[in-house]
Formats: structure tokens, sequence, C-alpha cells
């Protein structure tokens, strides 16, 4: 299928089989909001549930301390809950 021709959801999920991204990567690459890519991430993600493809998330880690177990991997919190630092990483996606 020629790129003009597959939807938003459809380019980013050939992009996360050839990369691990971030949501700002992917909301840069394909000129929509943050908020917008993520939310396409998780639709992509439920459309694989009857695919043997998976969305795998690295989650969030904080630089200073090293801390990766927040409740929700997905989404990018604003400080750390152990050490209260600001400097996380951005949890990145991939479907493999």
């Amino acid at each position: 299928m020629r790129e003009a021709d597959q939807t938003t959801r459809e380019r980013m999920a050939d992009r996360l089989r050839e990369d691990a991204l971030p949501a700002s990567a992917l909301a840069k690459e394909f000129d929509v909001q943050t908020t917008e890519a993520l939310d396409h991430v998780r639709h992509v993600a439920r459309s694989l549930a009857p695919t043997a493809e998976e969305l795998l998330v690295a989650p969030p880690t904080c630089r200073d301390c090293g801390f990766d177990r927040f409740d929700d991997p997905a989404n990018r919190p604003s400080r750390c809950p152990e050490c209260r630092s600001q400097a996380l990483t951005e949890p990145e996606f991939r479907i493999e």
C-alpha cells in the first residue's frame, strides 16, 4: 500500500515496527500533538490484539535515581515519586 493511502495510525504502526520511539518523536514526525500521538499509539495497541504482534513499552525512567516502576508506563509523569526529580525519560514504544 502506498504511504499516501495509509492512515496516520497505519503509518505510525509501520514506523514503530522499525524503531522504538517516544510519543514526542512520533508527534514531530507526523505533525500532530504529543497527546494525539499517544492516543494513536493506544489505538494501534488495541488493533494489534488479534495479531501475533504486540506493542512493547519501555517505561519512563528517572535520570537521577533510576526509578522505573511507574503505575502507567505509557504516560510521562511530571516528576519521580521517589526523589521528586523532573529529569525523566519519555516512555518509548515499539511493535514486535
